[in-house]
């Protein structure tokens, strides 16, 4: 559990420090980011880029688990 939470810690320090790099790419802007604009209301749902992203972390913590 030690192991596990200070590579968590060391990962939101790094993505802390790139965080304006980090913006700057595509990410949350993907084709399949359901977006509605309409007077007084917007609905913004970053549907393809949630499951890049839920993929992405099963395979990082399918690593450390090897």
């Amino acid at each position: 559990m030690r192991k596990l939470l200070i590579y968590g810690g060391v990962i939101l320090i790094l993505l802390g420090l790139f965080f304006p790099y980090l913006s700057k790419l595509p990410f949350g802007r993907l084709p399949g980011d359901i977006v509605v604009n309409k007077p007084n209301f917007k609905l913004y749902f970053p549907l393809t880029s949630m499951l890049l992203l839920s993929a992405l972390i099963s395979f990082v913590l399918w690593l450390f688990r090897r």
